[in-house]
């Protein structure tokens, strides 16, 4: 059961506590054995400040009902910090939360620090213990304080690394307190500043997109726009190459996006190519099915996998609320590449391939003749499908091959039209140089002799006096 679970890869890409819905889910599906889940969250959690949490945790895995004198202290250290990061950021939270002081505040994150100093007294150590006190928050599992006071201090911190690490915090939180729109709206923007912030590596930059890749799929696979965003922002060039590289088992979750997102069957020939660039790599059910289908057109291979994938997604966290979907679309794309590729089906044979009973199996080819048009015939008597292939004669097909051809003819007329205007401007406006250059050198040279003739006559005139 755990062959294909991605859990143990996911791990080292996401924030602790992001970490541990996902062994809360594979504990339920029984993947692992109970005792090594128990380990395992108390081992996760047992550097954050869940104290209580991690207690219960520890005499659950120790069968007992009391807890070391360590528990106790740790507790209260926990309650001491809290207060202490509430005194220090008292004064600057009462400050940002004025209606007044937050319609004074612009872009500029340095003239809205002026502003804080010169007129609320507020320094740039005060915005840094909000930062600290957000993290705090956060690792207690007090995760909408601490999406407040990460909010508040991305607004006004200068420090660029420092912003980043609380958009992140922030995303942590919001996708912890289930607030979707909030964290698809963070998501967003959080992968608008990797894209344009300059890492001191490449490597740097990959991994934060790699980061972004896993983080996303706790919004993307509970968003309603979700299985659009996830195709747009996982089929960009940057995240193609970042799965390629870094994560390829993501491509699961985007194998899974288009194939449920049948709008968007169009995208199922990039899905291809990527996969078959990352075949070697990493596979798995639901990769080898695409690729069985549209790469090998092996139909029985196929069914197999289609098969295998519904115990792989009901399995996986992310995609276990995806089942009866995926199944559906993924009938539909291999009855439909499957009559394309036959003449004459026989009905028995293709419902056992798709593991449907017969009457249902019918049904269903007949709703899938009637929605895709699909020029065939249903012989109940021999219980087959008859394929009407259309094939388009020669010159149709020198036709429409042919269609764009004047257009571009046209256009290509119009720049060579505009390049020979544009050279005969050229030449018209050197000619009128020349011109003018040769014309000023005639009054010149009229003048010179115009000065010339002055200065005789004026020599002739004053050596007759």
């Amino acid at each position: 059961m755990a062959e294909n679970d991605l859990t143990l890869r996911m791990i080292p890409s996401l924030d602790r506590q992001l970490v541990f819905p996902l062994l809360e889910f594979v504990s339920m599906k029984q993947v692992y054995k109970a005792e090594d889940m128990l380990k395992a969250k108390f081992e996760l959690l047992s550097n954050t400040n869940m104290v209580d949490f991690t207690g219960e945790l520890y005499m659950q895995i120790h069968d007992t009902d009391s807890l070391p004198e360590d528990f106790a202290k740790r507790g209260e250290e926990v309650i001491r910090k809290l207060e202490e990061s509430e005194q220090k950021t008292e004064h600057i939270r009462e400050v940002i939360e004025n209606p007044e002081v937050v319609g004074s505040l612009r872009q500029d994150k340095l003239q809205n620090m002026k502003l804080l100093r010169e007129n609320y007294q507020c320094t740039p150590e005060m915005v840094l213990e909000l930062y600290k006190y957000g993290q705090l928050q956060y690792s207690c599992g007090n995760y909408g304080g601490c999406a407040d006071m990460l909010f508040h201090f991305s607004i006004l911190s200068t420090d660029p690394e420092l912003t980043l690490s609380a958009m992140w915090g922030k995303l942590a939180s919001e996708i912890l307190l289930g607030n979707w729109e909030v964290a698809y709206e963070d998501m967003f923007k959080l992968k608008d500043t990797i894209d344009k912030t300059h890492f001191k590596t490449p490597g740097e930059q990959l991994q934060q997109r790699s980061w972004l890749l896993h983080w996303s799929l706790f919004v993307f696979f509970n968003h309603p726009k979700g299985r659009d965003g996830i195709i747009d922002t996982f089929m960009l060039p940057h995240y193609i190459s970042t799965i390629q590289n870094a994560c390829p088992w993501i491509l699961r979750y985007l194998a899974a996006a288009v194939v449920t997102n049948r709008r968007r069957r169009a995208m199922m020939q990039d899905l291809v190519k990527i996969i078959e660039q990352v075949s070697h790599t990493y596979s798995d059910p639901v990769t080898e099915f695409v690729e069985a289908l549209y790469v090998d057109f092996d139909f029985d291979k196929a069914a197999s996998k289609l098969e295998a994938c519904e115990g792989v997604l009901e399995r996986d966290f992310f995609l276990t609320g995806a089942v009866d979907d995926f199944v559906e679309n993924a009938r539909f794309f291999f009855a439909e590449v499957y009559c394309r590729v036959h003449k004459r089906i026989d009905m028995t044979g293709l419902a056992k391939r798709l593991s449907m009973k017969q009457e249902e199996a019918e049904k269903w080819i007949v709703k899938l003749i009637r929605d895709t048009r699909m020029d065939a015939k249903i012989d109940f008597k021999d219980n087959t499908v008859v394929m009407n292939p259309s094939y388009n004669p020669v010159y149709q097909q020198v036709i429409e091959r042919t269609k764009a051809l004047v257009f571009r003819s046209q256009v290509l007329n119009g720049a060579m039209d505009k390049r020979d205007s544009s050279a005969a401007k050229k030449d018209d406006n050197k000619q009128e140089q020349k011109q003018r250059g040769s014309g000023n050198k005639q009054t010149q040279q009229q003048q010179q002799q115009k000065t010339g003739r002055r200065q005789q006559e004026t020599v002739a005139v004053g050596g007759g006096f």
